[in-house]
């Protein structure tokens, strides 16, 4: 029996060590240095100097409004869309169902960049997306996307919904196939109209991943970088700064502030855990 217990921690040891070394260790790491002040390496303990620092920087208060307004606005219309989506291309009755989800969920292994530079030809002043409003007589004048404040927070939305809708669709659609048609048949015999089925029977059967595309897409929002960077470069000003942008810059574009930046990078952790607290708690089972 000695021996057995033996095998499996001889077993198991290493994938412990690789965690503990590139992953507990960097989390502490990170959290006795959050607790530090100073520029570059020289660090001192400064206790909570930091924390007071948050509630008087600008740029802070300004990239963690940015970070929830994109929360705030583009996470629901995501999830709705892709449920939609989902529930339309689970027809059966569907032609070329194939095709079409393979087109929305394309964007999702489309290159970063390689989008992002058709992004910013298409909304550019005389882009194509102004000269076809123009042409439709929506606009009278071409809209600013990338010069303007709130545009710019348009365009960020546009991206990141386009980008991930299709990867939250697949989740949607797997679901959906894995529930019983027989279900869906009984409620057509019994002459429920079709808003009633996908309220009460197929959004409370997908509510684990409904859950679960919530708490990834928070998660993932709350960490908006890439998208933010190579679109707008948190311009203009810091109308689209995020909270990882702006951890990027106080480590590597600014005077480098360790400490700072991992005191704004725990910020982001306590918001994944209070908003994922919240979501499974309005989501829990209600007997």
């Amino acid at each position: 029996m000695k021996s057995m217990k033996s095998n499996g921690w001889a077993f198991i040891m290493p994938a412990m060590v690789m965690i503990g070394l590139f992953m507990i260790y960097p989390i502490l790491s990170s959290l006795w240095m959050s607790l530090q002040t100073g520029r570059g390496m020289n660090l001192s303990f400064g206790g909570f100097d930091n924390l007071l620092r948050l509630t008087e920087d600008p740029v802070f208060l300004q990239a963690l409004l940015n970070t929830g307004t994109f929360l705030v606005v583009q996470v629901p219309i995501m999830i709705v869309l892709a449920l939609l989506m989902a529930t339309l291309l689970n027809n059966p009755d569907l032609k070329f169902r194939g095709l079409l989800r393979t087109a929305i969920f394309l964007p999702c292994v489309t290159s970063l960049v390689a989008y992002a530079i058709l992004f910013k030809s298409m909304f550019a002043l005389d882009g194509v997306v102004n000269q076809t409003l123009i042409g439709l007589y929506l606009i009278d004048q071409p809209i600013p996307w990338l010069s303007d404040p709130f545009w710019a927070k348009v365009l960020v939305i546009i991206g990141i919904t386009w980008r991930w809708t299709g990867y939250n669709m697949i989740f949607y659609l797997a679901a959906l196939q894995n529930i019983d048609r027989s279900i869906y048949e009984a409620a057509r015999v019994d002459g429920v109209p079709p808003r009633a089925v996908f309220f009460r029977l197929t959004i409370p059967m997908l509510k684990p991943v409904i859950l679960f595309t919530c708490v990834m897409s928070t998660i993932g929002t709350l960490q908006l970088f890439d998208e933010v960077v190579n679109l707008t470069e948190g311009g203009p000003g810091d109308a689209t700064l995020t909270l990882s942008m702006y951890i990027y810059n106080l480590t590597f574009k600014f005077m480098p502030s360790f400490g700072y930046a991992a005191t704004v990078s725990y910020v982001i952790v306590v918001l994944v855990a209070i908003l994922s607290f919240i979501q499974f708690y309005v989501a829990r089972d209600r007997k």
